[in-house]
């Protein structure tokens, strides 16, 4: 899909990231002078965290293409995204001149803040497919959008944020500040109180939320933590015992504090002191590192936004990838990540099994051992594995693999890769057995006739005799001898 982007910065640069590390091409529009930088260092960051975040093999990035102009940027384009800053006048004029360029049916999504689609659709030529897209900090990261809008161009908007590892939720009416920012401003009201009266700073109070019940809104969100607080008796309990405390003055949220220099003066010195030690680059990349913790944890466990994650990996896994041309089969690619290494600064053990279980999951999908096969209660289950280390292979280096098929019958296939450096020269290989098997049964079954004939086709591309290695095992060493 053909994107454009139209503002470069937080919010923009984010969702730019997310774009294209999900293999799209985006053309990017944006005056400020530093945009180039600013983009190119989230991009950078983002790279870093989706190497750490997905275990499986990524899409090639898409690339990035700075336009001169908005027309430029649109031209084309069919999801269009803008991330300008929150005058209303100044989205009206931007959102005319998108229109003015782009096709009469792309997607026009704002990730306003505050304004409602009503409000963005003013003056619209094509007012129905301008929707409020509002995502939530980092963008290529947190996978919950808010759409407002409605219609078909809704829908098709939803479609494309969930290709790309989203979890769209459609907000039914439009409200000033949709959903998220309005529970947020509540919090930060209320927070700020507590600053102006001296009660906590600006540490304490983040304290209290990270280190409380910030971990449960991580995972269960609000409703469903309170219900836990019901205990057995659930949420009618929690209702009658806490609901009378809504009417207690404990909080201010219609009374705001002013937010005055001296005010200012104090919260700017006191997050100073709490968080100037770091650049924003290495916040970033702390709270990044963060939230892949609490996601790889909650994908473990199929729940919330992990359970977003383990989807938008599956479909990652069940990518069919064009092989190069010729043979042996050139279908996977990797790029050694900080995060691979091990002590001695080298690619560590599981991560070569791991390349190389991407690589056979990359011929099975070839050969049609995908996940529509799967679903129809079939797999192949690795059943023995044989890794042969040539050389060392350090960080960024640029890995591909060559895949043969040794053999295979109605029940097993053989399978020999080799991870070959940028210079071609081989620095492991592994050589496989997979057994075909009813996942439902738990037992060897036979593979249907279309698997065989595709396995068929393609050992028929191979002439060339099998490595000599292939087939043997680790050399039996002869004892010492007894020491007198």
């Amino acid at each position: 899909m053909k994107i454009a982007a139209i503002g470069g910065g937080v919010i923009g640069g984010g969702w730019i990231a997310r774009f294209i590390l999900n293999g799209h091409d985006v053309q990017v529009f944006d005056p400020h002078p530093e945009a180039a930088r600013i983009v190119g260092e989230v991009l950078a960051n983002a790279g870093r965290a989706y190497e750490a975040l997905f275990q499986a093999p990524l899409p090639r990035p898409g690339r990035l293409v700075w336009a001169g102009s908005i027309a430029e940027a649109v031209r084309g384009a069919e999801h269009i995204q803008e991330s300008v800053p929150e005058r209303l006048e100044l989205k009206h004029r931007i959102i005319a001149e998108i229109e003015a360029a782009a096709p009469a049916d792309a997607i026009i999504g704002s990730s306003t803040s505050g304004f409602k689609p009503s409000e963005l659709r003013q003056g619209a030529v094509h007012p129905d497919r301008i929707l409020v897209v509002h995502p939530f900090n980092p963008v290529y990261l947190l996978p919950v959008i808010e759409v407002v809008g409605g219609g078909a161009a809704a829908r098709r908007a939803c479609d494309f944020l969930t290709a790309i590892g989203m979890k769209p939720v459609t907000i039914a009416r439009e409200i000033d500040a949709h959903i998220g920012d309005r529970l947020l401003e509540a919090v930060w009201r209320e927070a700020l109180w507590l600053v102006r009266d001296g009660i906590a700073t600006t540490q304490e109070i983040d304290d209290i939320i990270r280190f409380g019940f910030g971990l449960r809104w991580a995972q269960m969100g609000l409703f469903e933590t309170y219900r836990i607080a019901g205990g057995e008796a659930g949420m009618r309990h929690f209702l009658s015992q806490f609901g009378p405390a809504l009417k207690w003055p404990w909080t201010k949220l219609m009374d705001v504090p002013d937010l005055d220099e001296a005010l200012i003066d104090t919260i700017a010195a006191q997050s100073d002191a709490q968080s100037g030690a770091h650049t924003i680059r290495e916040l970033e990349r702390i709270r990044d590192d963060n939230l892949i913790g609490i996601l790889h944890a909650l994908k473990a466990n199929d729940w919330g936004a992990g359970r977003t994650l383990r989807a938008a990996e599956n479909r990652l896994y069940a990518r069919r990838i064009e092989p190069a041309p010729g043979y042996p089969l050139r279908l996977h690619r990797a790029r050694v990540g900080g995060s691979w290494l091990d002590y001695n600064g080298h690619m560590t053990e599981f991560r070569y099994l791991q390349v190389f279980g991407d690589a056979t999951d990359a011929f099975l999908i070839h050969a049609g051992l995908d996940e529509a096969h799967r679903a129809t209660g079939f797999s192949a289950y690795t059943v023995e594995t044989h890794i042969r280390h040539l050389a060392e292979i350090g960080a960024g280096e640029d890995l591909l693999v060559e895949t043969r098929l040794l053999g295979h019958d109605a029940k097993r296939i053989r399978l020999h890769h080799a991870i070959l450096r940028k210079d071609g020269s081989p620095a492991a290989t592994a050589e496989h057995m997979l057994l075909h098997v009813s996942t439902d049964q738990g037992r060897a079954a036979p593979m249907p006739d279309a698997l065989l004939q595709a396995l068929d086709r393609i050992a028929a591309q191979d002439d060339a005799p099998h490595p000599d290695h292939a087939g043997g095992g680790i050399r039996v060493l002869r004892p010492r001898e007894a020491v007198t």
